[in-house]
C-alpha cells in the first residue's frame, strides 16, 4: 500500500484549484437557498478557474469514481476531504462525468450547480430528461443504479456496505463512464462486463471528453494493478485484458494515442506491460507504436506473439519464462522504439558489448540497444567477477539515473556476493561528481550512500554545498551534510579561504546546523566581512559559540544591516550583557532606526529591571500633556504598543507608568486598550 501511495501521480495545481472551486462551489449550493450573497461569488470563482484551463485546451472532461474523480488520467487522492466530497455527492447523483467547454460562462455554471443541488436535495439521480441544453457545459448522467460486477472478487452497490478496494470502485467507474455517454439498455444485467464495455467504447464516435474520461480511468487501473495483488486484483486484470483484447484496433489505437500527450502514452503503456496478461500487451504496444508514428518489425512481432503463446499456452516450465521475456522485450522496445528484426548478427554486436570492458562507440554502432547497466552489474556480482566492464556499467547507471536501482542490489543480491565492490564503486569521489553534475540529482539515493562514505568523498558533497547552481541540491545537501557523523570540520574550515562570497556563507552555515566548531576556531574574521550575506552567517554561528557569543551580540547591534541588528536584538531578550544595554536603548529611541529593530528593542528591555529602561519607555511613551494635565500618547505605532505590552507586563506598580496605562484605557483604540491590559496569570 505504501509504494501505491508513494508512486500517485500528482493532480496539476491548475487542475487541483479547478475541482476545489467546483467542490465549494456545490456545497454551498446545497446549504444556501437561490439568491443567498455567497453563491455568485463561488460561481466566478469556478468560472475563473475553468478560464485558466481552457486557454490551452477546447475542453476539460473528468469521470466520477465512488470516492475520487478521474481527470487527464490523474485521480484525486481519495483521503483528500474536498475533492472526496466532490466525487461522493456527482457519485450520489448518478453523475458519471463531466464536460466542460472554451467559452462556458457563469449562467452555465450556476444553472448546473443548482440542478445538481436540487436533484441531491430530493435524493435522485441526475437525469438526461431534466437538465437543459447548455452549450458549453454537459452532465453525463448514470442510470444504472443497480451495476455491480459478478463473482465474488468484485462488487460495487450503493447501498451501506463494507469498503470494496480501489481497483473495483475504477473497474465500476470505467463501465459506468463508458455507457453513461450514450443511451443503452439499463435492463442489460450484463453491462459491466468487459465485452459489453468494449463494445459501447469501440461505438462511440470520437470524442475528445469521453476518450479522456476512459483513458483516465485505463491508466489508473494500469497503474493500480502493477501495485495491487490478491484475488481481487488478479479479477481486475482479467477483466482488463478481455476488455482490451475486445477493442477494435482502430479503437484501441485512438485511446492509446491520448491526443498526442507521449509521456501519458509511455505510462499506460509501461504501467500495462507490467500488469495485464500478455495477449492484452501486445495489443496495447502495436497500438502504441502506430500511435507513436513507429513500425515495429514483422520479425519482432512474430517473436513477441510467440512469446504470448508460449506465456498462455506452454509447458508448465515455459510459460514463467516467456512471460518475463515478453515483458522485458517490450521493456526495451519502450525506451526509444529502435529495436528491431532479432537476427543472430545483432545478438552477436551485444555479446560483443557484454564480453569486451572497453568499447569504442563506432564498434558499437549496429547495436540498437545497450543492455541495461544494472543489469550487468547484477550478472557481474552474482558470478564473482566484478571488473572494469562492470565498473563502467556503475558509471553509466549513474549517468542513467539508476542510483536507486543501484542501491537496492545491496540489499537483493544472493550469498557470496560481495555489496563492498560496488559500494566502493559508488562512494568513490568520482562517482559522486558524476552524480552531482547530473541535471537531477538523486538526493534519495545519496541520502541512503551517507553512512557509507569515506572521508575523501565528502570533497564533491563539500565543492556542491559551495557552488551548485541548483538551489534544492544545495539544501539537501547542508541537510545531509549537517547530520552527518563523519568529522568533516577541517574540511569545511578549508572551504573558509575561498574568494567567492557565497562558497563561505554555505560553509559558515553548514558549521552552524552542524554544531560541532573545532576546537580553537574563531569567527572574527568573517563577521566584519564586507557582504552583509556573510556577516550573517558568521555572526550566526558566532552567537553559538560561548566564547564569543557577548562579541558578537556587540557586532550584531552595530552592524548597519537592520536584518543582523534584529537577529543582535532577538538573542538579548533573555540575557542582555550590561555593556550592550546602552546600545539597546539607543536602538529603541532613535527614530531613524528600522521599525522592527525598534520594536524588538523595545520588548527585549521591558524584561530588564533596570531604572534607565523604565525611563527610555516612559520617553516613548510622552505625548505631551493634556488640559487636564494628563498624559497624553504618541501617535499609535508598532513601537508604541510594544512600549505598553512592556509597561503593562514588567512596570504596572510604578506611578508613572501606570497614569500612561491609564491614558490608553481611556483611549476608544481597542489595540491600545489590549496593549494597555495587565498579563493574563495563570
Amino acid at each position: 500500500m505504501e509504494a501505491q501511495k508513494s508512486d500517485r501521480l500528482a493532480l496539476s495545481r491548475d487542475l487541483s484549484e479547478f475541482l476545489v472551486e467546483l467542490s465549494i462551489a456545490l456545497h454551498r449550493h446545497s446549504m444556501y437557498p437561490t439568491g443567498h450573497p455567497a453563491l455568485d461569488p463561488a460561481i466566478e470563482a469556478v468560472v475563473r478557474r475553468a478560464e485558466r484551463l481552457l486557454q490551452d485546451r477546447a475542453s476539460i472532461a473528468f469521470g466520477v469514481a465512488r470516492r475520487q474523480l478521474v481527470i487527464e488520467g490523474v485521480t484525486t487522492d481519495p483521503n483528500q476531504p474536498v475533492l472526496r466530497r466532490l466525487a461522493e455527492g456527482l457519485h450520489r447523483r448518478h453523475v458519471g462525468a463531466i464536460t466542460l467547454m472554451r467559452g462556458v460562462a457563469s449562467n452555465e455554471i450556476g444553472e448546473a450547480l443548482r440542478a445538481l443541488a436540487v436533484e441531491g436535495e430530493r435524493d435522485a439521480s441526475v437525469s438526461r430528461e431534466s437538465l437543459p441544453n447548455w452549450p458549453h457545459l454537459k452532465l453525463h448522467p448514470i442510470s444504472f443504479d443497480g451495476l455491480a460486477l459478478s463473482g465474488d472478487a468484485l462488487q460495487d452497490t450503493d447501498a451501506e456496505s463494507p469498503e470494496v478496494s480501489g481497483g473495483a470502485d475504477l473497474w465500476v467507474g470505467l463501465a459506468r463512464a463508458a455507457l453513461s455517454f450514450d443511451d443503452v439498455d439499463e435492463s442489460d444485467d450484463n453491462a459491466a462486463e468487459p465485452s459489453v464495455v468494449a463494445r459501447a467504447i469501440n461505438e462511440r464516435s470520437r470524442g475528445a471528453a469521453y476518450d479522456q474520461v476512459i483513458v483516465g480511468y485505463l491508466l489508473q487501473i494500469a497503474h493500480e494493478l502493477k501495485t495491487s495483488s490478491g484475488e481481487k486484483a488478479e479479477e481486475l486484470r482479467r477483466r482488463t485484458s478481455r476488455l482490451i483484447a475486445s477493442l477494435r484496433p482502430d479503437t484501441l489505437r485512438r485511446l492509446v494515442d491520448m491526443g498526442g500527450d507521449a509521456g501519458q502514452r509511455g505510462k499506460f503503456v509501461r504501467d500495462a506491460t507490467l500488469s495485464l496478461a500478455v495477449d492484452a500487451v501486445l495489443e496495447i504496444v502495436k497500438a502504441a507504436g502506430e500511435a507513436s508514428g513507429q513500425t515495429i518489425s514483422h520479425g519482432l512481432v512474430r517473436m513477441l506473439a510467440k512469446l504470448a503463446m508460449q506465456a498462455e499456452l506452454g509447458s508448465e516450465l515455459a510459460r514463467p519464462r516467456a512471460d518475463i521475456e515478453l515483458r522485458e522485450q517490450v521493456g526495451r522496445l519502450l525506451e526509444d522504439w529502435r529495436l528491431e528484426d532479432p537476427t543472430p548478427e545483432e545478438y552477436g554486436h551485444v555479446l560483443q558489448y557484454l564480453a569486451t570492458a572497453e568499447q569504442d562507440a563506432p564498434a558499437m554502432a549496429g547495436v540498437a540497444a545497450p543492455p541495461d547497466p544494472v543489469r550487468i552489474v547484477q550478472m557481474s556480482l552474482e558470478s564473482g567477477a566484478f571488473g572494469s566492464l562492470a565498473e563502467k556499467a556503475v558509471d553509466d547507471a549513474i549517468q542513467a539515473g539508476q542510483l536507486t536501482a543501484l542501491l537496492g542490489l545491496l540489499t537483493s543480491l544472493p550469498n557470496g556476493a560481495d555489496a563492498g565492490l560496488i559500494l566502493a564503486r559508488l562512494t568513490h569521489p568520482e562517482t559522486l561528481r558524476k552524480l552531482l553534475a547530473r541535471e537531477r540529482v538523486d538526493l534519495t539515493g545519496l541520502d541512503q550512500l551517507l553512512p557509507s562514505l569515506p572521508l575523501e568523498a565528502y570533497e564533491p558533497l563539500l565543492d556542491a554545498v559551495g557552488s551548485s547552481p541548483n538551489r534544492a541540491v544545495r539544501r539537501k545537501l547542508l541537510e545531509l551534510l549537517s547530520r552527518t557523523a563523519a568529522d568533516i570540520g577541517p574540511r569545511i574550515l578549508a572551504r573558509l579561504d575561498d574568494e567567492r562570497w557565497y562558497v563561505q556563507r554555505n560553509m559558515l552555515m553548514l558549521l552552524a546546523r552542524s554544531g560541532r566548531v573545532p576546537e580553537g576556531f574563531s569567527v572574527v574574521r568573517w563577521a566584519s566581512h564586507p557582504d552583509a550575506r556573510v556577516r550573517s552567517e558568521a555572526i550566526r554561528l558566532q552567537l553559538l559559540l560561548p566564547q564569543e557569543r557577548d562579541l558578537g551580540i556587540e557586532v550584531a547591534l552595530n552592524d548597519d544591516d537592520p536584518r543582523i541588528v534584529h537577529l543582535g536584538v532577538t538573542v538579548v531578550r533573555d540575557d542582555c550583557p550590561a555593556h550592550v544595554l546602552d546600545r539597546l536603548i539607543e536602538l529603541a529611541v532613535e527614530p531613524e532606526s528600522d521599525e522592527e529593530v525598534r520594536r524588538a528593542a523595545v520588548t527585549a528591555l521591558g524584561r530588564l529591571p533596570y531604572a534607565v529602561v523604565l525611563e527610555a519607555l516612559l520617553h516613548l511613551a510622552d505625548g505631551g500633556r493634556s488640559w487636564l494635565r494628563r498624559p497624553r500618547l504618541p501617535p499609535k505605532t508598532p513601537v508604541l504598543l510594544a512600549v505598553l505590552r512592556a509597561l503593562a507586563e514588567h512596570w504596572s506598580d510604578d506611578p508613572r507608568a501606570a497614569a500612561v496605562l491609564a491614558a490608553a484605557w481611556r483611549s476608544s483604540d481597542p489595540d491600545l486598550r489590549e496593549a494597555s491590559s495587565p498579563p493574563a496569570t495563570t
